[in-house]
């Protein structure tokens, strides 16, 4: 399943200063690919994004809520994996849409919830350990840091759809 490129936009991270805004308050006047680029620590997410062809997707209307690894999640990847993913467009796209999720899901309405259904189209697990949110395995280790179109969770490890 294909989608805008606005969608894997979503899914680049914020560092953690700048994530610690409340989502509760007014959304920020950056979109989700700008609030990447600003904090930095994102560049492997933004890189691989863009050639994706996701951008455009992650600037639009949204909302999204975006899983976003860190460049230090991104650089536990095997090289060769990275490499894999950047030579096919396609499949690249599937992994980080694998990290958005349609609509604004805080942290609050991810207590509630034991799955959700990706913008690649399968489901990820949440679990609910020792006062922490974790995503198919990966730590979130900082949660709704507000863009204008959505919502980012930062977490510690790159995830990877079944099959992948």
């Amino acid at each position: 399943m294909r989608f805008p490129s606005a969608l894997v936009a979503a899914t680049l991270a914020v560092t953690p200063a700048a994530m610690a805004q409340d989502a509760s308050q007014p959304a920020a006047q950056a979109d989700l690919v700008d609030t990447a680029v600003a904090a930095g620590s994102f560049t492997t997410l933004v890189s691989l994004v863009q050639t994706a062809g996701l951008e455009e997707t992650l600037r639009g209307e949204g909302p999204f809520t975006v899983f976003a690894p860190t460049d230090e999640a991104f650089a536990a990847v095997p090289a060769d994996t990275l490499a894999a993913l950047g030579a096919s467009p396609e499949a690249l796209s599937d992994v980080l849409l694998y990290h958005v999720v349609p609509g604004r899901v805080l942290a609050a309405d991810a207590a509630g919830l034991d799955r959700a259904t990706t913008a690649q189209g399968q489901a990820i697990t949440i679990t609910h350990e020792g006062g922490g949110v974790q995503v198919n395995g990966a730590s979130v280790v900082t949660a709704d840091v507000a863009a204008r179109n959505g919502v980012i969770h930062v977490i510690d490890q790159v995830i990877l759809p079944p099959g992948e």
